[in-house]
């Protein structure tokens, strides 16, 4: 940035450059769009959308794996909370290198504004994490598809907020979907659970008010992902930790991950770096393509995990889990719909008549002549 000054005029010029050097090197500025060390400026549409697809595949399945890969380690599942601890440790980690790459290392939001973020965080991923104990992976999968639920709920109950009819049709085959998938899960599953649903479904309500208030807190400050990484899970790691050393958690969890190193902070560290790099990957495809394609783009991951899930790890399988699935799926769909009526255009029952009817009427005629 240059100052100029002029004494006759009495006036400051100020110029900024057209890169800016402050944000986060996921996306470092308006013109180049930087993720893991490649330009995709470079490169056009096609081929960008191609690699940001292929980095959240690539990265959000390699996630998925490892973590249902944790959770098969037998004598593991009772220790999700402390898989919790690691995993926002090395996000701390990841944060602190990431944030020592950019200029403006000022801390924006402040730390009220931390400590309710750093809460709300260690509720989604620390019961996310715990469900798994409960549950099949694909179950866990498919409720975390279904954030809309309970966003919906707090704006009705809440903000007194009224939606439209696809909004409302979304949320009831996202619930109809939710209690098939989870019925057949417990009619196949032999270590089926409630206690996994109700975490679960305890992680979706914080994931649905973290979502707002990031959102809110970032817009407000100006603050970089780095920097929302960094001290949201560096004061969650805190709150797990005085967490686990008050109920006697701690011990038990380290006397176990010290005899299965690899397979307890091996994978983890695995599992943190690769949801972090997808992060990076759904930045980009969101800012380059928009929020719509990235929607869809992750929702197909995840119904990719849930297949993999069956491929790789033995466990029960029933028709009722693609049925439940496919009615999740549609309204996933409506909800999408709904917030893009304008760049989706679908045909009204009024159109697809009239349609009908002038088929009918040039068919007639052609027979005529």
């Amino acid at each position: 940035m240059d100052l100029k000054f002029n004494n006759s005029r009495k006036y400051i010029s100020i110029s900024v450059s057209s890169k800016a050097q402050t944000m986060s090197p996921h996306i470092k500025s308006i013109d180049d769009i930087v993720v893991l060390g490649i330009n995709l400026s470079k490169f056009n549409k096609a081929t960008q959308f191609f690699i940001c697809v292929t980095g959240v595949f690539v990265f959000y399945l390699i996630y998925g794996y490892l973590q249902e890969l944790i959770f098969s380690v037998e004598g593991f599942k009772p220790f999700g909370w402390y898989l919790t601890l690691v995993q926002f440790g090395f996000y701390s980690i990841f944060g602190l290198i990431e944030l020592q790459l950019i200029q403006d290392k000022r801390r924006r939001i402040p730390g009220k504004t931390y400590m309710i973020i750093a809460f709300l965080t260690v509720g989604t991923m620390g019961l996310s994490n715990t469900s798994l104990g409960y549950l099949n992976y694909p179950t866990q999968v498919i409720f975390k598809c279904c954030k809309l639920i309970p966003v919906m709920l707090g704006g009705v109950f809440i903000q007194g907020k009224r939606y439209n009819i696809a909004d409302v049709s979304a949320a009831v085959c996202m619930s109809l979907g939710l209690i098939w998938f989870t019925l057949a899960d417990s009619t196949v599953a032999p270590n089926f659970n409630l206690t996994g649903v109700v975490l679960i479904s305890l992680a979706l309500c914080a994931d649905a008010v973290i979502g707002n208030v990031q959102e809110k807190a970032m817009k407000m400050h100006n603050a970089s992902n780095s920097e929302m990484v960094l001290y949201s899970y560096s004061i969650g790691f805190v709150y797990i930790l005085l967490g686990l050393t008050c109920t006697t958690g701690l011990s038990p969890a380290v006397a176990f991950c010290s005899k299965h190193p690899v397979q307890t902070y091996g994978y983890a560290f695995l599992f943190s770096l690769t949801g972090y790099f997808g992060i990076s990957f759904v930045l980009a495809l969101i800012k380059i393509f928009g929020a719509l394609l990235a929607v869809t783009v992750t929702t197909g991951r995840k119904a990719m995990t849930i297949v993999l899930s069956f491929i790789f790890f033995a466990k029960p399988f029933t028709f009722q889990y693609v049925w439940s699935g496919l009615v999740v799926v549609l309204g996933i769909f409506l909800n999408v719909y709904s917030k893009n009526m304008d760049k989706i255009k679908l045909p009204s029952l009024h159109s697809l008549l009239n349609r009908k009817l002038e088929d009918g009427k040039t068919r007639t005629l052609a027979q005529t002549v």
